[in-house]
């Protein structure tokens, strides 16, 4: 194991490297939060593919195919449907905006008063993914050096806290294509076709497995389309996944770069449960199926090699938790803090970046915090992605394509479809399917009825919008800098 840990601690030492480099990168509020609006399509669709392909996606979609065959890629490929979703219909118009978060937009779209409500509950459900994907990366350490747990989560989570702080997403960008490569090396390169050749090939897994291992619908047409709702519609309104849309140069380079990030996504599933399913063939009485990626790396992979997989493992974990990181920290300071100090969105645009950071730093440690403290985080995230999906999906994407619905609408909708979905979930528990799609359902006939029973959004609000929409904010930059 002396050679795997050798890979493993220059990987970290380059990202920490990579980290501070960043931080002579990172001089304004732009470069900290949205790398300065400049990315072109390379480094976009690898930032992209790597803040979205996570533990859930990597070690996850591993452990579904084991359980469930090929239909186990679904996970994965609704994240895949999402971006591709998000990209196509979106993020033109997103790019445009200039804007750093969510709240923001919905902001301009519906006059005010809205970024505050949206902003609290982008907070809990960034700060939950980052302790989730700190959570996961703390195991895989653990297991590692076989440390105590606690310890795991120190040092993972102190990693991720540094490089974020440092640099923001200029080096949260850099690191996620150092991962993005490593991840793609690792899992498609070595760890597929060496899974795949083990087990005998396709044929050697058709003779040991069941013919439901190699349907795509095996999983169930409601986990199917559970699994598109929560996490294909949950990418549409992220701000994890949203800010990096905002680092794109041009709207035609996100465009572009996110319809690659998006293909990518859905070999990266299929290879995942194609993992999984050789996982199966060659250990099938594997007491756990989140066993699956750690048993086979161990026994495949000659040292060295292993640790580059391993590293590959981490690198997802750890591109999630960064980007959620800057996420939480920037609904911070635009949304929340911005709001109580009372201070305008182009005063806050000149706050020092030190702020950022410190702000960052502080958000960093309560993650690391939380994630010692608890133990089912799972739950929360899944209440924080329900919550997510069900009270803001419907006004966040009405409020690209629908002039006629209000402010009001916009309130009452996520009030109601968060409250419709803690109820479901009071009801049919947490893990049911039922709670998201009474949030969803709710959400839109309440922001219907509300929007057409109150007065239309007044025309000077829309026509800054449309104005925005159509790119006077990067023609107003480019004067200011000019």
């Amino acid at each position: 194991m002396a050679g795997d840990y050798a890979v493993i601690a220059l990987y970290v030492l380059g990202m920490i490297g990579i980290g501070w480099y960043g931080l002579r990168l990172a001089r304004t509020k732009s470069d900290y939060l949205v790398a300065g609006r400049r990315l072109g399509w390379f480094m976009y669709s690898g930032t992209m593919s790597a803040v979205v392909l996570g533990g859930a996606s990597t070690i996850g979609g591993v452990a579904l195919g084991y359980k469930h065959g090929i239909s186990g890629a679904w996970l994965v490929l609704a994240i895949g449907l999402g971006i591709l979703g998000l990209h196509a219909a979106f993020a033109r118009r997103l790019v445009r905006l200039r804007v750093y978060t969510v709240g923001e937009i919905l902001d301009l779209r519906y006059g005010g008063s809205t970024s505050v409500l949206s902003g609290i509950v982008m907070w809990v459900y960034t700060l939950m993914l980052t302790v989730t994907s700190t959570l996961a990366f703390s195991t895989v350490v653990k297991v590692l050096f076989d440390i105590p747990e606690w310890v795991g989560i120190g040092i993972g989570g102190a990693i991720v806290v540094l490089y974020s702080v440092l640099g923001g997403m200029w080096s949260i960008t850099l690191t996620d294509i150092a991962q993005f490569v490593i991840k793609t090396i690792g899992i498609l390169f070595i760890l597929l076709p060496v899974a795949i050749g083990s087990a005998g090939g396709f044929d050697g897994m058709r003779a040991r497995l069941d013919a439901s291992y190699f349907d795509f619908a095996a999983i169930g047409g409601g986990a199917i389309l559970t699994y598109v709702l929560t996490y294909g519609l949950g990418l549409l309104i992220g701000q994890d996944i949203w800010q990096r849309v905002f680092t794109a140069r041009t709207p035609k380079i996100a465009t572009a770069g996110g319809l690659i990030s998006g293909t990518y996504c859905l070999v990266y599933g299929i290879a995942g449960a194609l993992i999984g399913t050789a996982a199966k063939a060659l250990y099938p009485a594997l007491a756990s199926s989140q066993d699956a990626f750690p048993v086979i790396v161990e026994d495949l992979l000659p040292t060295g090699v292993r640790g580059l997989v391993l590293a590959a493992a981490l690198s997802a974990l750890m591109s999630t938790s960064s980007g959620a990181l800057i996420a939480c920290s920037t609904v911070t300071t635009s949304d929340l803090l911005a709001k109580f100090r009372g201070t305008s969105r182009a005063e806050d645009a000149e706050a020092d970046v030190s702020r950022n950071r410190l702000t960052t730093l502080l958000l960093g440690i309560l993650a690391i915090g939380i994630a010692m403290a608890v133990t089912d985080v799972l739950n929360a995230l899944t209440i924080a992605y329900n919550v997510l999906v069900g009270g803001l999906a419907v006004a966040i994407v009405a409020a690209l394509f629908w002039k006629r619905g209000t402010r009001e609408g916009a309130l009452a909708s996520m009030i109601a479809g968060t409250v419709a979905v803690i109820a479901w979930m009071a009801i049919d528990g947490i893990a049911a399917n039922s709670p998201i799609y009474w949030g969803l359902g709710t959400s839109l006939v309440v922001y219907v009825v509300v929007s057409l029973l109150t007065p239309r959004t007044p025309e000077p609000v829309l026509a800054v919008w449309t104005s925005r929409l159509n790119g006077s904010a990067a023609d107003e930059e480019e004067a200011v800098n000019a």
